[in-house]
């Protein structure tokens, strides 16, 4: 009885362990601030591409070692890489890629947050259009259109040419209104032109639904497959023992070497004598302990240094 309820406190103790953790409204807005602006299909990408971290890493690595490639020339020359689509889309976008990577621990709060809490994610990023839209930092421009649509605040460029722009989220939302949350900084960088095809962003929001679709659907974050082989009975006839008969001490001694050892200490003894009855072993036994005090206060002091 007390087996399986240490079995079962076991499998609680390690529910919990992995149990996701729900974000509030102030870690969520100072998570998306630094991305709610951009074009629907670069949140998208972003969003997805969160779930996956060390990809995001790899894709960012990949980037450095490739510095002249942007947009789809990119993107085609990863197509074989194992990454997630969305990760791949990022590496058009080489400066949004290189931030996203260099703050691993908002990338993977970010993954978390919209694994586990879609709906609440996307209805941030409205929230987040909607304040910079009221502090006049949310217009249509040459690249961009900005229009309302279902009550949500759309966000797409005008051709095929993208920008992903920088902007500074303790700027365009107005005075920030989170004391103890705040955004992640990134470095700013200069815009350039990404030419896209149409059919580019595989992914896209259906603010409605408070979704992401992919063309399979709604997406849905990847599980994690276990494979375990399945328990095979060995017949009785068949199985081996796991002692062998002739399995050596565990000291690494056999009993002819302790034989041997037993008639070699009398001599040994007479050679180099009684190691407790040597005169000034005390003494040395002493010097030892001072020693070991010197060295104790020799790394108190290292560590005051």
């Amino acid at each position: 009885m007390k087996y399986l309820i240490a079995a079962l406190a076991s499998v609680v103790m390690i529910g919990a362990a992995h149990a996701q953790r729900t974000f509030n409204q102030g870690e969520l807005d100072a998570m998306l601030a630094p991305i709610a602006l951009q074009p629907d299909g670069v949140v998208s990408q972003v969003l997805i591409a969160a779930t996956y971290p060390d990809e995001v890493a790899a894709a960012a690595q990949w980037s450095r070692a490739n510095p002249y490639m942007r947009g789809e020339d990119a993107v085609r020359a990863v197509q074989n890489e194992p990454w997630d689509p969305a990760v791949k889309a990022l590496v058009a976008f080489p400066e949004l890629l290189a931030r996203m990577a260099e703050s691993p621990q908002w990338l993977h709060d970010l993954g978390e947050a919209f694994a586990a809490q879609q709906a609440q994610v996307m209805d941030t990023v409205q929230g987040l259009r909607r304040r910079a839209q009221a502090a006049g930092n949310l217009p249509s421009s040459s690249d961009y259109a900005v229009y309302e649509q279902d009550q949500a605040i759309v966000v797409e460029p005008r051709s095929q040419i993208v920008y992903v722009r920088y902007y500074d989220p303790y700027v365009v939302y107005g005075p920030w209104w989170w004391p103890y949350y705040r955004p992640v900084f990134w470095t700013p960088w200069v815009p350039r032109p990404v030419f896209v095809t149409h059919t580019f962003f595989h992914a896209k929001p259906v603010w409605q639904t408070r979704h992401v679709v992919v063309p399979q659907g709604h997406w849905q974050p990847r599980k994690q497959i276990i494979v375990s082989k399945p328990y095979v009975r060995v017949p009785e006839s068949q199985r081996r023992p796991i002692v062998q008969q002739h399995m050596p001490a565990a000291s690494g001694f056999s009993g002819q070497k302790r034989e041997f050892v037993r008639q070699r200490q009398p001599q040994a003894q007479k050679q180099w004598g009684n190691p407790s009855q040597r005169r000034g072993d005390g003494q040395r036994g002493n010097s030892f302990q001072h020693r070991g005090d010197g060295g104790r206060s020799g790394g108190q002091r290292g560590q005051r240094g």
